[in-house]
């Protein structure tokens, strides 16, 4: 049986759809489907059920997946452990949110670079690039905060991340202790807004979960940066919503202030996404454990 074909199908039994195959394996979608057919008249049986939207492996299909797929990750793993000039040396690419990854997931992995491990970075804000970089082979993990569907990723819940509503001490002075506990939030909208977009996604998330509203205000300073939005926040150009573990230095300097604290704060979870079989690789299996193990403490 030709390993190229094998190789193929297990994208495809994967990815779910032929189309998302051909892109991770880089072939055109015409020679994913010629591939799986001859798969397919070789066994005398078909692997998959064509549907609407992708394709759905049949029992004979699934079967043959659990039995090639671990030998398959297995090869990959020989071959890419050949590649470059020192063996030693591995390198993984990794792709996150700037702030998150800057902050949370570099240093938890620097310690492995003296074990052989090259870092190579790339900031996404959005959680569907992130997905998309890594299912077409550009990043070996991907740190999200939305979790993949179908079979061609494998998450990882990671941590959540509580959200705080913070200002400048002049702008909570301003409205005075207990106004924002009796009053709500429409005593927000005399104060200008920070956030990373127009949208206000976090402000927006936020309203959502503590006050069961919309904001009425429009951002005043728009920066696609929470490091950023945290110094305009505490120099005084609004107010802002913050992950805790971004303002809590900041919250201790008395640089920003808390403007509530509601018994439930909003969150938002991370997950920690490969590609699944890339797990029997070492350096990426070994990455992925020490940042599982660092969330504990985040």
């Amino acid at each position: 049986m030709d390993l190229a074909l094998l190789r193929t199908f297990v994208a495809v039994h994967r990815a779910g759809s032929f189309t998302r195959a051909a892109a991770l394996l880089g072939l055109s979608q015409p020679a994913v489907t010629s591939q799986i057919r001859t798969l397919e008249r070789q066994l005398g049986r078909p692997l998959f059920l064509r549907r609407a939207r992708g394709v759905t492996p049949t029992t004979v299909g699934d079967e043959l997946a659990h039995r090639a797929a671990p030998h398959l990750d297995a090869l990959v793993e020989i071959a890419e452990a050949g590649l470059g000039d020192d063996p030693g040396v591995r390198t993984l690419h990794l792709a996150g949110p700037p702030e998150f990854t800057s902050i949370r997931a570099l240093p938890a992995l620097t310690p492995l670079i003296a074990q052989g491990l090259a870092l190579r970075t790339t900031f996404l804000a959005h959680a569907e690039d992130a997905l998309e970089g890594l299912a077409a082979g550009h990043h070996d993990l991907a740190i999200t905060t939305a979790r993949p569907r179908g079979g061609l990723l494998t998450s990882t819940t990671l941590c959540d991340e509580e959200h705080v509503l913070v200002a400048a001490p002049r702008w909570a002075a301003r409205l005075g202790p207990g106004t924002l506990r009796h009053r709500g939030s429409v005593v927000l909208e005399q104060l200008p807004v920070v956030e990373v977009h127009e949208s206000l996604p976090l402000v927006s998330r936020y309203w959502a979960a503590v006050f069961d509203s919309r904001p009425a205000a429009s951002a005043t300073v728009v920066a696609p940066d929470l490091r950023a939005v945290l110094e305009c926040a505490a120099a005084g150009a609004g107010l802002a919503v913050l992950p805790r573990y971004l303002c809590e230095l900041a919250l201790e300097r008395g640089e920003v202030v808390a403007l509530l604290d509601p018994p439930v704060p909003p969150l938002r979870t991370y997950f920690l996404v490969v590609r699944t079989g890339t797990m029997a690789l070492p350096h990426i299996a070994r990455a992925h454990e020490w940042l599982v193990r660092a969330a504990v403490d985040w």
